[in-house]
């Protein structure tokens, strides 16, 4: 980041994307995530956690990466450079469909028109997760927006985010998920796990099984991400599950973090790791220490964990 940029607070690679301005183009964007979401979680073999449904950043936008299909496999890609939805077969054939304002209806119907042509015929369950209200996706003439200049600086702001999170991911040389979208809630996520099986998740988040729930938190964990949603510009969280005992109290930094008593999470505003003079080190610091605070304080071997020379 140049000087200039730095009193300014504006960055190419950390752009500024206030969520109040683009509310409506992230409620739709999420609906058509959990789209194509879900034809990924028709089609993957199960993994641990539920690995196998997430989306992840590309060099254009979002990707599923390779679901099979009778013997082939396909992908699946949000291109927010050229606003497209491309849909693209090992046989070599391909379909597009384009991201511009239209009901998520439309787009389910479109979405599942391309890969019907491709001979991709994918059954979904067209309810949505994770959300209060839970419209079917081919009933939801509700959500219609999409501006592309904001699904583009909200790329961005996943491939900023995206850069960091992958490298505080190397230094773990234990279990540790990808850097992955989940499209349930919306957010770029990395979770490390300490080894040992966790009590079961209570659940209740809305239309969402506690079953799913007791899946993904089965073992004892620290997660960290980017959700871009609450006031501002979006928010990097931090969590531990179990949360050990002194966890809310452990040091965090740097400047600006502070720990959610009604979220249980340590939080970060994305505007204070784009206005850092060294963004980059500002949310390292942050991954960092928060994953010392569920560490730490739960007696995690992290010399194991980490590696000697960590």
């Amino acid at each position: 980041m140049t000087r200039a940029e730095t009193r300014t607070g504006t960055s190419p690679t950390w752009p500024a994307l206030r969520v109040a301005e683009w509310t409506d183009t992230r409620d739709t964007l999420h609906m058509w995530t959990q789209i194509v979401g879900k034809i990924r979680l028709a089609r993957a073999p199960m993994l641990n956690h539920w690995w196998q449904v997430p989306l992840y950043v590309s060099a254009r936008g979002m990707t599923t990466s390779a679901i099979p299909h009778d013997g082939r496999v396909f992908d699946i890609e949000f291109d927010f450079c050229d606003h497209l939805l491309r849909i693209r077969s090992s046989d070599g054939d391909q379909r597009h469909v384009r991201l511009e304002p239209k009901p998520v209806a439309e787009f389910h119907a479109e979405t599942m028109a391309a890969l019907h042509t491709l001979d991709l015929d994918v059954s979904i369950w067209t309810v949505p997760r994770e959300v209060e209200r839970a419209v079917p996706f081919d009933q939801d003439t509700e959500h219609a927006s999409y501006v592309p200049e904001h699904a583009h600086l909200f790329w961005k702001q996943l491939v900023a985010a995206h850069r960091v999170m992958s490298r505080f991911r190397s230094r773990f040389v234990g279990k540790a998920s990808p850097v992955h979208f989940f499209w349930g809630a919306m957010d770029l996520a990395c979770t490390r796990f300490s080894g040992r099986t966790a009590p079961p998740h209570p659940g209740g988040v809305p239309n969402c099984g506690d079953w799913v729930m007791v899946e993904g938190y089965s073992h004892e964990l620290s997660s960290c991400g980017f959700w871009p949603g609450g006031d501002g510009e979006g928010v990097f969280y931090s969590y531990a599950y179990p949360e050990p005992d002194g966890f809310a109290t452990h040091p965090v930094g740097p400047s600006g973090a502070f720990h959610d008593p009604d979220l249980g999470e340590f939080l970060l505003p994305y505007e204070a790791v784009r206005t850092a003079v060294d963004p980059e080190r500002a949310l390292l610091e942050f991954l960092q220490t928060s994953y010392e605070a569920a560490a730490d304080n739960a007696a995690w071997d992290r010399h194991a964990l980490e590696g000697i020379s960590r």
